[in-house]
């Protein structure tokens, strides 16, 4: 029981340096993670879920408009939270490239990763007994959503173990949501790429190879918010219904 409670996450990482070229003339003057969904800001729905579970330090990595940024949120402490600021020279370091640089403020153990420019009506509750909580062999968790229409294929499969694997191009997949469990054993092979820019996809491959990365199948709704169309299409939908924590 000790081992269990001992990988438990009680730290996490808000992925929210991107640009948001896509989101543009939105982006121009707002950081993408600060856009309003249903009269909030997206990053602060991930930062209430986050406090509510109990995590005590979250690291936010910034690129653009970092200042607009660290305005909003500040130190964390209306949550309940302690916010660390990780920030990147322009362009950002990806999102392998910004947890590595974060890894300082990240402990040993499991932490959450969550991307800052998606909504979902997940319960991040139940991140606390995945199979990587459970397992101290496995080096990553991860939560796949059915496929938008501009991602038909896909990123990875699931497999009836619960693990995941690559998916060929002939085949159909599921979509990583962006929310995760990561281990800091996942990056240790990639230490000397610190301050690099690196993808998670890349850091992935080695644990799937080797079956140590487990995923879930989450069938609620979910939304990449990349574009003007689906963030006003988004906020129609939560609207329309009382707004979920």
């Amino acid at each position: 029981m000790a081992e269990y409670h001992s990988r438990q996450p009680k730290k996490a990482m808000i992925l929210a340096a991107g640009r948001g070229e896509r989101m543009r003339p939105l982006t121009d003057h707002t950081p993408k993670p600060l856009l309003q969904v249903a009269n909030k800001a997206l990053i602060v729905w991930h930062i209430e879920k986050l406090a509510k579970l109990g995590v005590s330090e979250i690291v936010i990595n910034t690129a653009w408009l970092s200042h607009a940024l660290v305005a909003a949120i500040g130190t964390g402490s209306q949550w309940g939270v302690q916010v660390h600021w990780s920030h990147e020279p322009a362009g950002g370091l990806e999102t392998a490239g910004g947890v590595l640089k974060a890894l300082p403020w990240l402990s040993d153990g499991p932490f959450y990763v969550i991307n800052g420019d998606v909504w979902c009506d997940y319960d991040l509750a139940k991140l606390e007994q995945c199979a990587l909580t459970q397992q101290p062999e496995l080096l990553a968790h991860l939560v796949l959503v059915d496929n938008p229409e501009h991602h038909p294929l896909g990123d990875f499969k699931l497999t009836e173990q619960g693990l995941l694997v690559c998916r060929s191009e002939a085949e159909t997949g599921l979509t990583f949501s962006g929310i995760s469990v990561l281990s800091a054993e996942l990056f240790a092979p990639w230490l000397h790429a610190t301050g690099e820019r690196l993808a998670l996809r890349d850091v992935f491959a080695p644990a799937l190879e080797q079956g140590l990365i487990s995923a879930e199948y989450h069938p609620g709704q979910w939304t990449d918010v990349g574009t003007p169309e689906r963030l006003e299409m988004l906020n129609a939908q939560l609207m329309q219904r009382a707004p979920q924590d």
